[in-house]
């Protein structure tokens, strides 16, 4: 079933290579298009395009549909070329002719625009719940590990006093600034193409208003024409907050391999969080954290992606969006289950509490005792002097209380003020208007 049919076949080659995954990737989408027709027909009935009793049957019937697609059984049949065929077709072989009515007034154009926006949305909203679960571990485990110093590095060479309070923190605080990306991204996704049509709207006096509150949009794409340009830019500009939430990832876990390792022993995985060898008995491999950095490497690369699929085009519908679902809806899996287990490793991690006391540590203390000199009186550059003089001949015994107090250092690392800035991040997401509008739709 094709809806644009007139009678005439098409090539078979041709229409494997059109249709390409798309069957595939729209059952991503299935539930979504069905919540999109309801509120389209809503709207029609309005209008005056439908009649009440048609409406009545219709909502039903989608409501069965939505059921299906919910609980992971909705099918698009080999001869179907889409998700929005395979709903229009399931309605009309319950109903009749009535189902051939739910298009009037759109385009599979605004439709999948929709549909791709309905999906980002609440996706966006997982990657949400997943980003707040690690924040949490990592805050706890900041604030449980404050006091464990460990070497800080610079170059990789041994360089300064840290602590797993601040490096526990530091991630923490790296995901409030990518749900800052993440949440101006939501806000692009969060406004209804529905009613541009093909891209330059209808004859039929659509409300698009009232379709904008059926479904809990924040508002409107105004311009039918930019509605249409937004296909391919809503999802780079996701795909961007996405790949910043997989750099914090990628980094953690680039870390936490390294930490684990015996020439560093600062962390230790529970046994049933890392696999072994084939040949060397011994080994307690963290592959979860390696593929957790491939992964998340990955998802870096997705903007540059979507850019080269869609930076040449104009204005108007192309088909070359049409691959840009292929690598952009399968990527909010990814990031989930990468944000799952790292949160799932890190609460359980064992933290080993004796590191500094390792001779090979002491001269991260270095730069501590040229500053207690500084405070003495001794001209800074001076102290840097004498203590690179005692270090060279062997001398530089290390003084290691540490006295940080200002905003952000190891004596004071300011997690409350952290939490209160990804509150007021979670805070910035409009969901419960989302789920209240979802679930009027549904009733």
């Amino acid at each position: 079933m094709k809806l644009w049919d007139k009678g005439k076949p098409t090539d078979k080659e041709i229409e494997t290579f059109t249709v390409g995954r798309d069957r595939e990737m729209d059952l991503y989408l299935a539930k979504y298009d069905v919540l999109g027709s309801m509120a389209h027909i809503t709207m029609l009935e309005s209008i005056g395009l439908l009649k009440k009793d048609e409406l009545i049957e219709l909502l039903a019937e989608l409501k069965n549909i939505y059921k299906i697609a919910d609980e992971g059984n909705f099918v698009i049949e080999d001869d179907v070329e889409d998700v929005h065929s395979q709903v229009e077709l399931m309605l009309t072989r319950k109903l009749g002719d009535v189902g051939k009515k739910i298009h009037s007034g759109r385009s599979r154009n605004d439709q999948v625009l929709l549909d791709l926006k309905l999906f980002t949305r609440q996706r966006i909203r997982d990657i949400v719940e997943g980003v707040s679960n690690l924040f949490d571990v990592l805050i706890s485990q900041s604030e449980r590990y404050k006091d464990v110093l460990i070497p800080g590095y610079t170059h990789l060479q041994v360089a300064m006093p840290s602590s797993f309070g601040l490096w526990f923190g530091a991630y923490a605080e790296s995901l409030t600034d990518d749900l800052r990306m993440l949440n101006a991204a939501f806000r692009t996704c969060n406004r209804n193409p529905l009613g541009s049509a093909a891209g330059y709207g209808s004859s039929f006096p659509l409300n698009r208003t009232m379709t904008t509150e059926l479904l809990g949009f924040d508002g409107l794409n105004y311009n039918v024409v930019y509605a249409q340009m937004g296909r391919g830019k809503m999802e780079r500009n996701v795909s961007f907050a996405l790949s910043s939430i997989a750099g914090t990832l990628a980094k953690l876990a680039f870390d936490a391999c390294m930490f684990t390792c015996q020439n560093f022993a600062f962390l230790k995985l529970p046994d049933e969080f890392t696999t072994g060898s084939s040949i060397m008995p011994h080994k307690k491999n963290p592959d979860v954290f390696e593929l957790v950095r491939a992964k998340c490497n990955k998802i870096q690369a997705l903007p540059q992606q979507i850019i080269l699929i869609s930076n040449n085009l104009p204005s108007g519908y192309f088909r070359d969006l049409q691959i840009i679902k292929e690598v952009f809806l399968p990527a909010f899996d990814e990031l989930e289950s990468c944000l799952k287990l790292a949160a799932q490793m890190l609460k359980e991690v064992k933290i080993r509490e004796d590191i500094i006391d390792e001779d090979k540590y002491k001269y991260i203390f270095s730069v501590e005792e040229v500053n207690r000199r500084a405070l003495a009186g001794v001209p800074f550059r001076d102290a840097y002097k004498q203590v690179g003089i005692e270090i060279e001949q062997g001398k530089f015994e290390p003084n290691k209380q540490i006295h940080h107090t200002h905003e952000g250092s190891i004596g004071n690392l300011c997690n409350k003020e952290i939490v209160a800035l990804m509150d007021e991040v979670m805070k910035q997401f409009s969901f419960e208007k989302i789920d209240k509008a979802t679930e009027k739709l549904l009733k």
